[in-house]
């Protein structure tokens, strides 16, 4: 389904986007990494869901050296978008895919000696050089070359026709919980670069560090570094959520909001939603939000969440339904047709942590973020 921009400007339900606060949490980065670290937004996953296109185009003005994506296709949509900067895709290839990154300047992970080969054999054919990173593997285990099997992965992929090695890179596995094992990881990739330069391969961009790891480890930081979570608000460490970093807050980049559609009310005894899973106390004022599962509220939240109504925080009802939610204003409680509702962030002085949907419905910021789906229109904002 194909929505228009009008039908987009009229929806009840939206996903407000901050850009002061976008650009707020990029300095905290800049200032945490110094001028001479590059710095690779990750934007997959649409931004973490709030929009790649004008998210991506706001980084890049700001000073982003390139962006980070999992996939092809979000490169080549990126590019579609007039983004001319470099774009990195992270994720393991389809190595039928090889011509479009070549011929798109998009650029590619090598996880193996043998992605390199076909990676070669493709540049040349094209007469065209591929710019390649390639990844290691520190204890992921996910793809790349193990660290003490990297030595010659890098010299054999750097003297293939085609091949312009443009990073060396690892991710970490438990940055935001364990010091000990992270620092482990630290020590491999360094040895992994160190051999690197024994051949004689300096690569510009020589990046391991996500969010914890541009937070908590100043020697992960290397030339560049990959911010992702924090960029939108978040403090991927645990029990950190709003700790200060760099002397600053991370501030939410998004509000998820809709508004009130329908009021009844219902008798005591009165089962509410499929299933019949909440049955009325007493009389009660029931409203109905035009948001389910199916827009990314999920349904886990069944009886368990909260949104905020005129100032007052009131309980999800009954089974959250693909495309709406019922909500107990209480018996003498106050809601009219059109009124906002705050599902998470901030609105008219009062709040509701993303953090607090997440621990009910036993998840984290990063899927809460990334399942907003398509139907939601991105309203981006000036409003710090």
């Amino acid at each position: 389904m194909v929505f228009t921009h009008e039908a987009y400007l009229n929806r009840p339900t939206r996903a407000e986007i901050s850009i002061p606060r976008l650009l707020h949490n990029f300095a905290i980065v800049k200032k945490l990494v110094g001028k001479n670290v590059k710095i690779m937004p990750m934007v997959k996953a649409n931004a973490y869901g709030h929009g790649i296109v004008r998210i991506s185009k706001e980084l890049i003005h700001a000073g982003a050296h390139s962006l980070g994506v999992a996939y092809l296709e979000e490169a080549l949509f990126l590019r579609a978008n007039g983004i001319t900067a470099p774009i990195a895709v992270l994720g393991g290839i389809n190595t039928e895919q090889i011509s479009e990154f070549i011929r798109n300047d998009v650029e590619i992970t090598s996880s193996s000696i043998d992605k390199s080969r076909a990676i070669s054999r493709c540049a040349v054919a094209l007469g065209k050089p591929a710019k390649v990173h390639l990844k290691i593997d520190t204890g992921m285990e996910r793809i790349g070359v193990h660290w003490y099997n990297a030595g010659r992965f890098i010299a054999e992929s750097a003297s293939m026709p085609g091949i312009e090695i443009v990073g060396i890179f690892s991710h970490f596995a438990k940055a935001e919980s364990d010091p000990s094992f992270t620092r482990e990881q630290i020590l491999r990739f360094e040895q992994a670069v160190a051999n690197a330069e024994k051949s004689g391969i300096n690569p510009p961009c020589l990046h391991l560090a996500n969010s914890a790891g541009i937070i908590s480890y100043p020697d992960s930081h290397f030339t560049m570094v990959r911010p992702g979570i924090m960029l939108y608000g978040y403090d991927p460490r645990a029990k950190a959520e709003r700790s200060p970093v760099a002397g600053e807050h991370l501030l939410p980049v998004m509000n998820l909001k809709t508004k009130v559609s329908y009021f009844k009310v219902v008798p005591a005894g009165t089962g509410i939603s499929y299933n019949h899973s909440h049955i009325t106390k007493q009389q009660t004022r029931i409203v109905t939000l035009p948001i389910g599962y199916g827009d990314g509220f999920p349904r886990i939240l069944s009886n368990r969440a909260e949104v905020l109504i005129r100032g007052t925080r009131h309980p999800v009802v009954g089974t959250i339904c693909m495309d709406q939610t019922m909500v107990d204003i209480g018996p003498e409680g106050s809601a009219y047709n059109g009124d906002d509702v705050l599902l998470f962030g901030e609105m008219d002085g009062e709040k509701i942590a993303l953090e607090e949907l997440c621990e009910k419905a036993g998840t984290i910021s990063y899927e809460m973020l990334t399942r907003i789906s398509s139907r939601v229109p991105r309203i981006y904002t000036d409003i710090l």
